[in-house]
């Protein structure tokens, strides 16, 4: 029988997938030992302090092994998976006669063993097993020790049978090998957080694809009883569900990793290193609102994202064209201020693995239809968890919008490495003096925070000025852009 040779399998190391990084979780693995690979298919995803990302597996072949499993964090530069690139399936060898690169060792400490994570180490399986004991040799075992005992009992010595080839133990029922159901990652996220096995859920999309509302009825749905499994008896008394909740936990302990982490640390170190000062305006946005409803029939505009994020973020950058020096950032190393010439304009998004701030890269040089366009993307991206850590770094001011919440304002944390954030409160019908007289206005609150190391009250007062007369009459968009 023909063997992989070392020579023949290629280890997969786990990738920098952003600036800087040194580890990554392993959110997901999409193959198993045994599947075929090839050039460019994902065979995982992991989440990085930045992002989550599928990682491409960069040859042909057949999977080994799989060095970790789901949850493990591991080094940049460790490999993670090994394949067998030389064309053939893995062979499996006879259990008298394993291959001396695979065998196992034998064990020196039989009173445990020890955890080791899926497909670590040498074995040619993903998992290392015990030797099973014979049958027979058990069986001859419990015959002496049962003859010993007897005559320590004082019934005298009993005549030890000779030892006899033990019934053959049926094997455990091997379960029938599934296709993997086919799901996108975020759909798969998705079950995960909720604990739904895939395999169980019917799918409704095109060829089999299975949905996100898919995984939600399978929630709701009564769970299938296998046939053939034996149920227990039911209980006499029933057990009300909030018996079995496990919201009736005191307490709830969510380890801290991936971007959650890396955005507590940031903000930490943001917050205790500049400055902060935070100025707020009210405004009176109806004619901006206007504009939005009028944007939206615009024909350069249709399938584009309008809305008035997408002025607000113009507003800020044209008074940042008119206040370059806000666009800057302090550079503790080498004692210097750095002037941006360029604006990569960040957006503050939540999602489920906690907030990231894509950015919109030289947002300064787009037009209002590409700027759109860009802003319907980053969030589509982020909303969908594939925000890739390119898109994360390099910002130079940022908007965060915590008015779709329904709040007033509030006082923002910069962003690190940036010296301005914008914050934009719920835009509310409200009463407000309007040409001399008291009506129903669409008014919004801004909050701008800045580090008051490069940024003085005069500049950053300036800068919010400049956005509110904007937002208060859109024309000047035209006469100051």
């Amino acid at each position: 029988m023909t063997t992989m040779t070392e020579a023949s399998v290629r280890e997969f190391k786990m990738p920098d997938v952003g600036e800087g990084l040194t580890e990554a979780e392993i959110l997901k693995w999409y193959v198993q030992p045994g599947d075929t690979v090839t050039d460019g298919q994902v065979v995982c995803e992991v989440e990085t302090a930045k992002a989550a990302v599928e990682l491409p597996i960069p040859y042909d072949g057949v999977v080994r092994e799989l060095r970790f499993a789901e949850g493990t964090t591991v080094d940049v530069g460790t490999a993670i998976i090994a394949v067998d690139v030389s064309g053939g399936a893995p062979a499996v060898e006879p259990a008298a006669a394993p291959a001396p690169a695979t065998a196992p060792e034998p064990e020196k400490k039989p009173e445990g063993r020890q955890p080791v994570l899926v497909g670590y180490g040498v074995a040619a399986s993903s998992t290392k097993r015990r030797p099973r004991k014979d049958p027979g040799s058990t069986a001859a075992e419990a015959t002496v020790q049962a003859a010993v005992q007897q005559e320590l009992n004082g019934h005298g010595p009993a005549p030890v049978p000779a030892p006899a080839v033990a019934a053959p133990v049926p094997a455990p029922a091997v379960a029938e090998e599934r296709p993997r159901p086919l799901a996108k990652p975020p759909v798969r996220k998705l079950a995960k957080d909720l604990g739904v096995d895939l395999a169980t859920v019917t799918p409704s999309g095109p060829d089999g694809v299975i949905t996100r509302d898919d995984v939600h009825a399978a929630v709701t749905a009564p769970t299938a009883v296998p046939a053939g499994v034996p149920q227990p008896p039911a209980p006499e008394t029933a057990v009300t569900p909030a018996a079995a909740s496990p919201g009736d936990a005191r307490e709830t302990r969510i380890p801290i990793k991936g971007v959650r982490k890396a955005t507590a640390a940031a903000m930490v170190g943001s917050a205790f290193t500049a400055p902060h000062v935070t100025e707020f305006v009210t405004v009176d946005v109806t004619r901006t609102m206007r504009l939005v409803e009028e944007l939206k029939q615009d024909k350069d505009l249709q399938g584009l994202r309008v809305n008035p994020l997408l002025l607000i973020a113009k507003a800020l950058l044209v008074a940042i064209k008119r206040n370059p020096d806000i666009n800057a950032s302090w550079d503790e190393a080498n004692q210097e201020i750095v002037l941006k010439h360029y604006v990569n304009l960040g957006i503050a998004a939540a999602t489920p693995r906690g907030l990231i701030v894509p950015n919109i890269k030289d947002a300064h040089a787009k037009t209002l239809p590409q700027l759109a366009e860009a802003l319907g993307e980053l969030v589509g991206t982020a909303r969908d968890g594939k925000t890739s850590p390119a898109a994360m770094q390099g910002g130079t001011v940022t908007i965060t919008n915590v008015g779709v919440f329904g709040i007033d304002t509030g006082t923002p944390i910069l962003n690190p490495g940036e010296a301005a954030i914008l914050a934009v409160g719920a835009i509310k019908l409200q009463p407000w003096v309007h040409k001399g007289k008291v009506k129903p206005r669409q008014v919004t609150t801004l909050a701008l925070s800045f580090d008051h190391r490069l940024v003085d009250g005069e500049l950053g007062s300036k800068v919010l000025a400049d956005i509110a007369a904007i937002l208060e009459q859109p024309k000047r968009l035209i006469t100051w852009g």
